[in-house]
C-alpha cells in the first residue's frame, strides 16, 4: 500500500470533513461547521471512534466512502461489476491521496482485477461538498458496470430522520419525514428521468431541527436520468445514504482503458437548521449552475396560451390573446402545443417543427411581429425528443425511435420517443430547431417531455448524455435564447439539466392550494427565480377547486410569476386584481429572486408563511389553504431579521375582502408599524387566518 497520511481535512468557509485514513481508507469522522485549522486530528478521530463490539469481524470494516463486499461491510458496496457474467469482488483500499487545489482525490486501486477508483471532493459555490466519482479499467479485459455510487456518505451520529420528496404528476416534491429505523428506505426511478417523485432529493436530520436550529444535510444527485437512493441503517446503529444512476444490465461496458464517470453528487450541511442548506443550495444555484441571464436579469411575467386556447388556435385568436395578455402587463407571450403541422389534438404530428399554414398562412413571424408589437417577446413549445406514430418524421424514419426488435411499440400519450443516441437523429433535431430560432425572433423555448422512456433498450445513460450534448450544441448557436425544462410539470429537474436551463416548470398543477405544497418542496433546493408559477383558471382543470383571484394571484408572486389562463375570460374584477398583482410582482422581483428565503412559523394547520429579505427588505406571503381548527391562528414569527434593527411593517394591497374585516387595527397595519426584530422573531403578528384561501403580503423594510 502506498504511503498514506493519517488524516486529512476539507475545509471551506462554512464547513469541514474531516477524514481518518489509518485503515487504509477514506472514513468520515466529522462533517460539519468549520473547526479552527490547529485542531488536533487524532485526539478528534481517537475520540469519535468506537471499540469494536461482540459479533463484529476482529477487524471492523472501517466506514468509508468506498464500502465494497467482501470486508464485512453493513452497508450495499459501492460498486457492483461483473466480467463476461460472473460477478467480480473488488478489494480497493486507498492508495493515495493529493490535494486539487480547494478539493481533494482519492484513489483506490485494486491491481488484481486492473481497477481503480478516485473520488474528487471539492467546496462549490455556496459552501456545498460536490463528490465526483469515476471508475477505470486499467486491466486487459472489458468489464461491464453494474453500479457505481455517486455517494456513498456514512451519515454523522445525530441523524434520526430522513425527508425524502415523493409524488406523482400534479403532486411533485410531496415531503415525506421518516424516522430512520433498521434496514433501508430506497427510492428509485425508471422511465428514464428522475420522475414526479423527486428522489433525487434528499434532507437528513436530527431529533429536533427547525428553520433556525438543530443539524441537518442535505443531498442531490445531478442527473437527468434514472437513479437510486437509499438510507441503510445497519444493526451497528450506522446510517449511510447512497446516491447512484440507475443502470440496466450491460448498459455500460468498460473496455481495457475506458472510464465510467458518474454523475455529481452535492451535499450540504448545517448546524443552525434547515435555513441554512436552502441558501446554500440556492447560492450555489444562481452562482454555479443556471445560465448567467436567468442568474442577473429580471425575471419577465409570462402568459402560456395552453389553458387559454389548448389545441383550438388561430392567428386572430392568438393575436387578441396576445393583446389581452400586455393590457395585465405581461412581458413574454408563449404560444404553447399546437402551433405546428396537422396538431389539431395529441395524436398527431410531434417531430414536424414547421408552423401549421391553416393557422399562420404567413408562418410564425406575423404572430410575433404583433406580439413583440404590443411590447412583448415570444416564446414557442416544443418537445423535440418526442415522434408522434402519424407524423410525416416518423412514417420517413420509423427506426429512430427506441423500440425492441420483434416487440410492440408501446405508446404513452400517443407518442414515441426518438433515440437521441443515434447520430442522424440528434444532428436532425438540431437543424430543426436551429432553423426555427435563426429565421424567428425567439427569445424563449419551453421544453418539454411528456414519456417515460419505454423500452430503455439498454441506452437509458446513454440517452441522457445526448440530450445534454443536443442542449449544448442548441445553447452555443443561440446563447440569447432561454429555455425551460418541463417534463409533464416536475418530471426532469435536476442540477445537470439546470445548467443549461434558465427555468423549470415546477408542476402541471396551477391549483394554488396545491402548488403551495409542491413549490415547499422545490423551494427545499431551487430558488423562486427560477420556478415557474402561473395564475391559472378557476375552477382549476386538474382538480376543479374555484379559487378567488386574490389569493390565485398572491401565490403566484413567489416563484417566476406567469399567467396560465385567458384574461377574457375573466371578470373586469379579477383583470384588474390580477394586473395589480403583476405590478407589485414587478415591483418586488428584485427581493423575491434576489433574496433569501425563510419559512415563518407556525407553517402548520394548512398556513404557509414564507419571507424572502434582500438587504433590508422583504416581502412575505401568509396564506391559509383550510380552516383553522381555531378563530386566532398562532402568531407569525419572523426569522431572518437583524434583532437589533428596527422594521416598518405593513399589509400590501390588494387585500382579501373576505378577511379584510377581521383585521384588528386595520389603519396601522396599512400604514405600517415599526418593531424591532427580536419582537418580530419572539412575539410576531397577528394576522386574520380563519379562513380557508386567505392569503396576505407584508412588507418588512428597515425603519
Amino acid at each position: 500500500m502506498s504511503s498514506l497520511p493519517p488524516f486529512a481535512r476539507l475545509d471551506g468557509d462554512d464547513v469541514s470533513l474531516v477524514l481518518d485514513l489509518r485503515a487504509g481508507a477514506a472514513e468520515p469522522v466529522y462533517f460539519g461547521p468549520t473547526l479552527p485549522m490547529a485542531e488536533d486530528l487524532a485526539s478528534l478521530c481517537d475520540v469519535l471512534r468506537r471499540g469494536r463490539h461482540a459479533s463484529q469481524p476482529d477487524r471492523p470494516a472501517p466506514r468509508s466512502l468506498l464500502p465494497f463486499a467482501g470486508e464485512g461491510h453493513l452497508c450495499a458496496p459501492s460498486i457492483v461489476i461483473h466480467q463476461h457474467g460472473r460477478p467480480l469482488t473488488p478489494r480497493m483500499p486507498l492508495v493515495a491521496i493529493t490535494q486539487r487545489g480547494a478539493g481533494l482525490c482519492l484513489e483506490h486501486r485494486d491491481d488484481a482485477l486492473g481497477l481503480s477508483v478516485q473520488i474528487e471532493l471539492s467546496i462549490v459555490h455556496g459552501g456545498l461538498v460536490e463528490f465526483g466519482t469515476q471508475l477505470r479499467n486499467q486491466g486487459t479485459h472489458p468489464l461491464g458496470l453494474i453500479s457505481l455510487a455517486s455517494l456513498t456518505l456514512p451519515l454523522p451520529s445525530w441523524a434520526s430522520h430522513m425527508v425524502r420528496y415523493a409524488g406523482r404528476w400534479s403532486g411533485e416534491m410531496q415531503q415525506q419525514r421518516l424516522a430512520l429505523h433498521q434496514g433501508a428506505i430506497t427510492s428509485a426511478s425508471y422511465g428514464g428521468r428522475p420522475g414526479f417523485g423527486g428522489g433525487n432529493w434528499v434532507r437528513i436530520e436530527g431529533d429536533n431541527v427547525s428553520e433556525v436550529h438543530g443539524d441537518a444535510l442535505s443531498a442531490h444527485l445531478a442527473w437527468s436520468g434514472d437513479h437510486v437512493l437509499s438510507v441503510e441503517h445497519n444493526a451497528d446503529g450506522d446510517a449511510t445514504l447512497t446516491m447512484a444512476a440507475r443502470l440496466d444490465a450491460s448498459e455500460i461496458m468498460l473496455a481495457p482503458g475506458d472510464t465510467f464517470c458518474a454523475p455529481r453528487a452535492l451535499v450540504a450541511v448545517s448546524a443552525q437548521g434547515i435555513a441554512s442548506l436552502r441558501h446554500a443550495f440556492h447560492a450555489h444555484v444562481l452562482g454555479a449552475v443556471v445560465p448567467e441571464a436567468a442568474a442577473s436579469t429580471p425575471r419577465k411575467v409570462h402568459l402560456n396560451s395552453w389553458e387559454a386556447l389548448a389545441f383550438d388556435q388561430s392567428f386572430e385568436k392568438l393575436c387578441a390573446l396576445a393583446e389581452r395578455a400586455a393590457a395585465l402587463g405581461v412581458e413574454r407571450f408563449v404560444l404553447d402545443d399546437g402551433w405546428f403541422a396537422g396538431r389539431r389534438d395529441d395524436t398527431t404530428s410531434l417531430g414536424d417543427w414547421v408552423a401549421d399554414p391553416g393557422i399562420f398562412p404567413g408562418g410564425l413571424d406575423p404572430l410575433i411581429d404583433h406580439v413583440g408589437g404590443a411590447g412583448m417577446d415570444f416564446g414557442l413549445w416544443v418537445e423535440p425528443e418526442m415522434v408522434s406514430p402519424d407524423s410525416a418524421l416518423y412514417r420517413a424514419h420509423p427506426d429512430w425511435c427506441l423500440y425492441l426488435p420483434d416487440h410492440p411499440r408501446l405508446t404513452q400519450r400517443n407518442q414515441l420517443v426518438l433515440d437521441l443516441t443515434r447520430p442522424e437523429v440528434s444532428e436532425h433535431l438540431f437543424a430543426s430547431l436551429d432553423r426555427l430560432l435563426a429565421d424567428h425572433d425567439i427569445a424563449y423555448l419551453k421544453w418539454d417531455h411528456n414519456r417515460d422512456l419505454f423500452p430503455l433498450a439498454g441506452k437509458g445513460h446513454a440517452q441522457v448524455t445526448a440530450l445534454y450534448a443536443l442542449l449544448d450544441r442548441l445553447r452555443a448557436a443561440h446563447p440569447q435564447v432561454e429555455i425551460e425544462t418541463c417534463a409533464s410539470g416536475g418530471g426532469r429537474v435536476d442540477l445537470e439539466i439546470l445548467e443549461r436551463c434558465s427555468r423549470f416548470w415546477a408542476s402541471d398543477n396551477n391549483d394554488p392550494i396545491e402548488r403551495l405544497q409542491v413549490n415547499a418542496g422545490w423551494f427545499d433546493f431551487l430558488p423562486m427565480r427560477i420556478a415557474g408559477n402561473h395564475v391559472g383558471p378557476s375552477p382549476n382543470p386538474i382538480t376543479g377547486r374555484q379559487v378567488a383571484m386574490d389569493f390565485r394571484a398572491k401565490v403566484a408572486m413567489f416563484g417566476h410569476m406567469g399567467v396560465e389562463a385567458d384574461p377574457g375570460a375573466m371578470s373586469t374584477q379579477d383583470r384588474q386584481c390580477l394586473a395589480a398583482h403583476i405590478a407589485l410582482y414587478k415591483h418586488w422581483r428584485d427581493v423575491l429572486h434576489s433574496g433569501r428565503l425563510w419559512r415563518l412559523t407556525p407553517a402548520a394547520a394548512g398556513v404557509h408563511a414564507l419571507l424572502a429579505m434582500h438587504k433590508g427588505r422583504g416581502i412575505a406571503l401568509i396564506a391559509q389553504t383550510r380552516q383553522a381548527a381555531t378563530y386566532d391562528v398562532p402568531h407569525i414569527r419572523f426569522a431572518g431579521l437583524d434583532d437589533e434593527a428596527h422594521y416598518r411593517v405593513a399589509l400590501l394591497p390588494p387585500y382579501c375582502e373576505k378577511a379584510r374585516a377581521q383585521l384588528s387595527h386595520a389603519r396601522p397595519y396599512a400604514e405600517g408599524v415599526v418593531l424591532s426584530g427580536r419582537a418580530l422573531r419572539l412575539a410576531g403578528i397577528s394576522l386574520p387566518l380563519q379562513y380557508p384561501e386567505t392569503a396576505w403580503l407584508v412588507s418588512v423594510e428597515l425603519a
